[in-house]
């Protein structure tokens, strides 16, 4: 484990199950180093330009979760997920934009109070609508097969169905249902929200994927 990288990760951020889902998938070993957000350790913030998680420290920085995925997935990609690159890229800065901007104003209201939270929650499902649209025709986001788009945007999806997933279930999306609960189910969903304990100074970090 020395020789792995260092992959400093907070369990439910969304941008840090990205990439764990495709250092998992592409069966890169890493150390993962959990961190507590409200109390980042001196050695993430040596690292990581951005103070953000997830960060990965190999022989680069990488600090954005889209460039570690493609990073690991570059190195084995067995599923085939650097399939159609600019139709996922696409779908990727449509999820980083306008619908983890609609996301936050309706998640955390409170914190923008010149937002209108139901119309911020109009135009995040407005998106949702077409995401829901296009796997309808596809049977995933870009074509028959998960790729990086689903990857990269179903944590997104978990974490705005999760404000009211009542109200969500009520909408006319069955597709977008069943994409989601069919990865909330799945094994690789269950591995890569495995919990860990805060990591420490002067302590080994975690070695992800686990090995059996």
């Amino acid at each position: 484990m020395p020789n792995n990288p260092t992959f400093w990760s907070f369990r439910r951020c969304p941008y840090a199950m990205r990439a764990r889902l495709a250092i998992l998938v592409a069966g890169i070993p890493v150390s993962l180093h959990e961190i507590l957000l409200r109390d980042k350790p001196d050695a993430f913030l040596a690292t990581s330009p951005s103070g953000s998680v997830p960060c990965l420290k190999a022989d680069i920085v990488l600090d954005e979760s889209r460039d570690i995925m493609v990073w690991a997935l570059q190195k084995n990609d067995p599923q085939g997920w650097l399939k159609k690159p600019d139709e996922a890229a696409a779908l990727i800065d449509q999820c980083d934009g306008p619908f983890k901007a609609a996301l936050d104003h309706t998640k955390y209201a409170v914190r923008y109070p010149d937002r209108d939270p139901d119309a911020e929650r109009g135009k995040a499902a407005a998106i949702l609508q077409d995401w829901n649209n296009l796997l309808a025709r596809n049977g995933y986001l870009t074509g028959p097969d998960f790729g990086l788009a689903d990857a990269a945007l179903l944590p997104f999806v978990r974490q705005f169905a999760n404000i009211d997933r009542v109200w969500f279930d009520a909408q006319d999306w069955p597709q977008l249902i069943e994409w989601l609960d069919s990865f909330l189910a799945s094994p690789a969903f269950l591995a890569i929200m495995q919990k860990y304990a805060p990591w420490q100074p002067g302590q080994d970090g975690v070695t992800f994927p686990a090995t059996t």
